[in-house]
């Protein structure tokens, strides 16, 4: 069910609610969050939207999309309520801010979020420079970027460090899950012996590359040399292998394709393993599986390596906490 409502105020919007429930018997009961988008109006809204849509069916929440539209128009609110079907396992609330009201996204969510119910601020295209002191992230316990919509990721991620506090994160971070899962689980098997030294290789501006980099230095102590590598199917900004250097040899993941990557371990056979790159619906419900500070993640990050422009096949070291 959608219902539209033109030209309104929150006080409106949460009378329809109240009256939705009633009639249609929408609850919000089981609701276990509040999920924020900031986003400006158009195909990328719509797109945010059917990611949260897909990520509710496993953590339902409200979800408040804050589009932005025309600065230059008059002042004006206009709301759409979404529930049923088409709002997967949450209720939507889109509201298009025109004018002044455009960026006035911080007070006027405020009327609308659950009680007693953890935030998560969301901005699947261009983030602000430091999400903890924007207004709408500032009432947010948890901040989600993506800064794969950058011009430059490796930039844009750079920034977000300069101003990270407890709380950010970003979907960069939760597309090499799948790598970091293999490698922890190729460490753990014998000989278990210490890596003296890793490598990362990826496309030059590619921020889960720079963000695996970090993470190896900050998890296993020794040198990690970034490097620009060309990735199987000429699809940029991604991961093309990781080396990790042992005494008895080396273990190496490399992809192959978009679905799998080959694993190779000194005294056992080359295996193929699976390695999809996950959607934006995988990344995002993986982030709102937590809702307190990833001190991994900041760890990651703060290890991550500075330099940028790297030239093919150059490696940049990121210097590991021991």
């Amino acid at each position: 069910m959608i219902v539209d409502l033109p030209s309104t105020d929150t006080s409106a919007v949460n009378r329809t609610m109240v009256d939705l429930r009633e009639s249609a018997g929408a609850v919000a009961l089981g609701r276990v969050l509040t999920l924020l988008i900031i986003t400006e109006d158009g195909p990328e809204a719509e797109a945010a939207i059917q990611a949260a849509n897909d990520a509710s069916r496993e953590h339902p929440c409200r979800v408040l999309v804050l589009a932005r539209g025309i600065r230059r128009a008059a002042s004006r609110l206009d709301a759409q309520i979404r529930i049923g079907g088409d709002a997967g396992a949450s209720e939507v609330i889109v509201l298009r801010m025109y004018g002044p009201l455009a960026d006035q996204g911080g007070a006027i969510v405020v009327p609308l979020l659950l009680p007693d119910a953890p935030i998560v601020a969301w901005w699947p295209g261009e983030a602000p420079t430091s999400p903890s002191e924007d207004p709408v992230g500032s009432v947010a316990g948890r901040r989600i970027t993506d800064v794969g919509s950058a011009k430059s990721p490796s930039k844009a991620l750079g920034k977000l460090r300069q101003r990270y506090a407890p709380g950010d994160t970003d979907l960069a971070w939760s597309r090499i899950t799948s790598w970091r899962a293999l490698l922890t689980a190729a460490l753990d098997q014998p000989p278990h012996e210490r890596v003296t030294r890793a490598s990362v290789g990826g496309a030059p501006d590619s921020a889960s590359a720079d963000l695996l980099t970090g993470w190896l230095a900050s998890r296993l102590g020794c040198p990690v040399s970034r490097t620009t590598r060309d990735v199987p199917g000429g699809q940029g900004g991604q991961i093309a292998m990781v080396r990790l250097e042992r005494a008895s040899g080396s273990v190496e993941l490399v992809r192959l394709d978009a679905k799998s990557a080959m694993l190779s371990q000194p005294g056992q056979p080359d295996r193929r393993v699976a390695l999809s790159r996950r959607t934006t619906r995988e990344c995002l419900a993986e982030e709102l599986r937590r809702l307190d500070p990833d001190d991994i993640y900041a760890e990651a990050i703060e290890a991550m390596p500075t330099a940028r422009g790297r030239s093919k096949g150059s490696p940049t070291a990121a210097k590991a906490d021991a």
